[in-house]
């Protein structure tokens, strides 16, 4: 079963943000959209890259109201710990969620059980707590911020223009599709 277009489940974790630990829970991630990115951990290789790629395109997410969450099964103080001698994660501005439990992590099914450790999933979430991207891949390959911030803008078209679909490679003002009778077998 697919997790695309279901809510996110209930749950309470601690995250390190501006200097600060803060809860977040499901609540949080409702009323406005949210990323969700699951990594395998602090202090390693591809992780601080991708965090550092989403901190740099975070002014751009925060301009379509979107909050973002990184989400380990690292604590919230390992979080801090890295924020401080990284200059990589020095620049993360959004919050850094520790999921040592493993709840959040199984809740949105990217655990590695045999390791306790994330998957890197990606997880764009609308105001209503409902998935409507859902990415998950090897822990080698590492993602794209600005890919992901143009299925965001995808996603939000989509939800703001009922009846419109976004093509391939659809970038935001470019033309989208309304499915019909009348382009099967068409395009």
């Amino acid at each position: 079963m697919s997790l695309i277009n279901t809510e996110i489940k209930p749950f309470k974790a601690t995250a390190f943000k501006d200097g600060k630990f803060i809860d977040v829970t499901e609540a949080s991630l409702k009323g406005k959209w949210s990323v969700v990115v699951f990594y395998p951990a602090d202090f390693t290789f591809v992780c601080p890259t991708e965090l550092e790629d989403l901190a740099d395109h975070y002014a751009e997410f925060q301009k379509l109201g979107v909050e973002i969450y990184g989400v380990s099964t690292d604590t919230h103080f390992a979080h801090k710990a890295w924020h401080d001698t990284s200059d990589a994660i020095k620049k993360v501005k959004y919050p850094l969620v520790g999921d040592p439990t493993g709840t959040l992590t199984r809740n949105f099914e990217v655990m590695i059980e045999e390791e306790g450790l994330a998957l890197r999933g990606t997880f764009v979430i609308n105001p209503e707590g409902v998935i409507k991207v859902c990415e998950i891949h090897d822990n080698g390959i590492g993602r794209d911020a600005s890919e992901l911030l143009r299925k965001v803008k995808a996603a939000q078209y989509v939800a703001s223009h009922p009846g419109e679909v976004c093509p391939a490679k659809w970038q935001e003002g470019a033309a989208t599709l309304k499915p019909s009778l009348d382009l099967v077998g068409k395009i």
